[in-house]
Parts: structure tokens; sequence; C-alpha cells
């Protein structure tokens, strides 16, 4: 039965379609060649070279004609749909670079001329067996009403006929056949090479990676708010008719909160969309005087030291090093509540610092297991060639971080 799988098989056909449009394709070259030849015989004399530089100038046209956009994704589809997509995930359209060019090119004409030749045969062997089936009964082949082909009746010219019919069907084993070489063309010609390959997946994991970041810095902006906003709108709420004041401070807080939130948020989403922000949030250690004044509003009390030259520190650490501070700050508020916070960062001439203690509060939860802030704080950490630690030690809960940045720029 496997011998006549071709004739029975779906792809067989599909792959002929193919190959009768590659023969369509095919036709204005050919007018083109029966145009260009006859003009050029008074200049080279002979037949032959008239044919041969008139090969020579089809061929340059369907090149340059295949640099068309249009054409390699006239190509694409017609392999995509009727070769059954042998380079799936390949986008067909405007060619990158001459690489690409030069294999769609070689692609098309591959398509073109074998299309050409199948689609004569096509054309020329069923029409050969329908003007010989009645030759054995009539003795004549009627290519011609005037001039009919005589044959003798019978028997005798019974295989002509027969000849034809296997033609046929050794055309449907060809175009099976062709149609396989080709697919296998298709993979090597249009599908991604792997220096393409290995680009893609470097540029895939960098959106990953970048992505990872986005949600970092989503997970400590917007968790340091809320945990702001609750502790001050639940402090708001108590003195609301006692202490006017601390209300109108405390409510201060969360609007100043929520507003850096929603700015943080709508940086986040448009780059998620890969639209252009309105703002760009870059926080850094220059901010850390307003990072611990809001956290003093929520009701911690915050003390903050800075040695050395925060400002001299290049800007992917600073803003880093803010992120895992902001990270512990609301960690504190979260976890321990208004307790007492001690903040310490020291920039020294090669070597960051950071150091926030605070007590672990009467109902605090265990944490020695590490949470997603702690993991995102490690994550960052690890991305700087830094080194963390963070656990109980002597009644406390300490984060002890410090980053190299000597080399950085």
């Amino acid at each position: 039965m496997r011998l006549f799988g071709p004739l029975t098989d779906r792809a067989t056909y599909r792959r002929w379609v193919y190959f009768i449009l590659g023969g369509a394709l095919s036709v204005p070259y050919l007018l083109f060649a029966a145009i260009v030849v006859p003009s050029l015989l008074p200049l080279v004399v002979t037949m032959e070279r008239g044919i041969v530089i008139g090969l020579i100038t089809v061929v340059l046209v369907m090149i340059a004609s295949s640099f068309l956009p249009a054409v390699r994704v006239l190509e694409g589809a017609a392999v995509r749909e009727l070769l059954d997509d042998p380079v799936p995930g390949v986008t067909f359209g405007p060619a990158g670079n001459w690489p690409v060019r030069l294999r769609s090119t070689a692609m098309y004409l591959l398509h073109v001329g074998t299309g050409c030749v199948v689609s004569l045969a096509s054309l020329c062997v069923p029409v050969g067996f329908g003007f010989t089936i009645a030759a054995p009964f009539t003795g004549r082949i009627a290519l011609s009403a005037e001039d009919p082909i005589v044959v003798p009746k019978g028997w005798a010219s019974a295989w002509i006929p027969l000849a034809f019919l296997l033609g046929v069907v050794a055309l449907a084993y060809l175009v099976w056949g062709a149609g396989a070489v080709l697919t296998r063309c298709a993979e090597s010609l249009l599908g991604v090479s792997a220096a393409e390959r290995i680009a893609q997946l470097e540029k895939r994991t960098e959106q990953l990676a970048e992505r990872n970041r986005l949600a970092r810095e989503l997970h400590d902006s917007v968790g340091h708010a809320l945990s702001v906003v609750t502790i001050q709108a639940g402090a708001a709420r108590r003195t609301l008719r006692s202490d006017p004041d601390f209300t109108e401070q405390a409510l201060t807080a969360i609007e100043d909160s929520a507003r850096a939130a929603l700015d943080d948020l709508d940086h986040v989403l448009g780059l998620l969309r890969e639209e252009a922000s309105a703002r760009t949030p870059q926080s850094g250690l220059g901010e850390l005087s307003s990072l611990v004044e809001a956290t003093r509003l929520a009701g911690a009390e915050v003390t903050a030291e800075v040695r050395g030259e925060p400002s001299s520190v290049p800007p992917v650490v600073s803003r880093e090093a803010y992120r895992i501070l902001q990270e512990c700050l609301t960690n504190a508020l979260r976890h321990a509540g208004k307790v007492p916070v001690t903040v310490l960062v020291d920039a020294g001439p090669e070597l960051l610092r950071l150091r926030v203690a605070n007590p672990l509060g009467a109902a605090a939860p265990s944490r020695d297991g590490g949470g997603r802030g702690l993991r995102g704080m490690a994550e960052r950490v690890d991305v700087l060639g830094g080194t963390i630690a963070a656990g109980r030690a002597e009644g406390q809960w300490k984060v002890e971080v410090a980053v190299p940045w000597g080399n950085r720029r």
C-alpha cells in the first residue's frame, strides 16, 4: 500500500497546485523572453546565442523581482499553505539582511523553474492521453483535422494511450517527489538560521528579564504605597475627631503615596505595552529622604544615617539600592508595625553597603522562609554582583546588602 501512497496522499495534490502556481508565475518571464530573443537576433546573428543571452536576461529579471517584499510574502504563503508549512513561526515580508534575501531568491527560482517544467508536463501528458485514447479503435491520432497521424488499429496501437496513462501516474509520483525535495529546500532556505535563532532567543531572554525587573519594580513601589496607605488610613480614622491636624497629615501622606504608586503603575504598564510613558520614575538614593519621611508619616520611627557620597554611586546601582530600601521599610511596616527602624547607607569608594534593622514586633509572623519581597531583593543584588543577608538576629530583623560599584558606569 505504501507504493501507491503518493497517489492517494493529499499532500501530492497540494504540491501539484504549488507547482502549477510556479508555472503561472513563469508565464510573464517566458513572454519577456519571447520578446527579448527576437530583438537580440540582429545583434548576435545566431539563434543559439540569442536564446542563451535571452535566458540569462530572464534569470536576471527573475532575481531582481524576487527581492520585492510582495514576492517574498507570496512565496511564503504558498510554502505555508501548499507544502504543509515546513517553516512554522517564520514571518515573511521585507527581508532584514542580504543572506535572507538571497535564500528567498533561491527558493523563488526553484519554485518557478520546477513549476514551469511540471506545469508543462501536466498540460502535455493528460492532453496526449486524451488524443490517443481512441487511436486503437480509429487508427488515427487526430492532432489536427487536416493531417491526422495514422496508426495501426487494435492491439498494435493499444500501447500508445497506455503509455500516456502511465505517464500521468508517473507524473503524480514526480510531483510527490519534487514536492518533498522543495519542502526540504524550504526548510533550509526559508527557515531561521542557527545564528538568527540564537539572536531571537537572546532577545526573548532580554524581554523576560526586563518583564521580571518591571514586576519587581511594581511589587516594591505599589507594595510600599499600599502599606503606607493602609496604616495612614487607619490612623486617620482613629484621630478624625480628636486630632484634625494629624488626620490632615495622614491624608496628605495617603495622597502622595497613591500618586507615586499611580505614576509607577503608569510607567510599568506603558513599558509592557511598548509605549512611551508620560513619566519615567528614576528614584535613587537621592530620594532617600522622601522615602524615609513617607515611612515616618505612616507611624514608624525611622532613623537614617548616610555615609560617604551616595550621589557618586552609578545610577543603576542607586536605583536598585533605593528599591531594596523601599522593600525593607515596607516589610517593617507590614510585619512589625510602628516600630523603630534604623537605616544605614554607606557609599564607600568601591562598595555600597545597606543595613536596615527593626524589632520583630509583638505579633510579627515568621519570615525565615523568605517571601516574594526577599526573593526580589536577592535577585536585584545578584544582578549587581553583590551579597545579601536577611534574618533574625538579637531580637531584630536585619537586612544587610553589599554591592561593589567601583568599575560600573
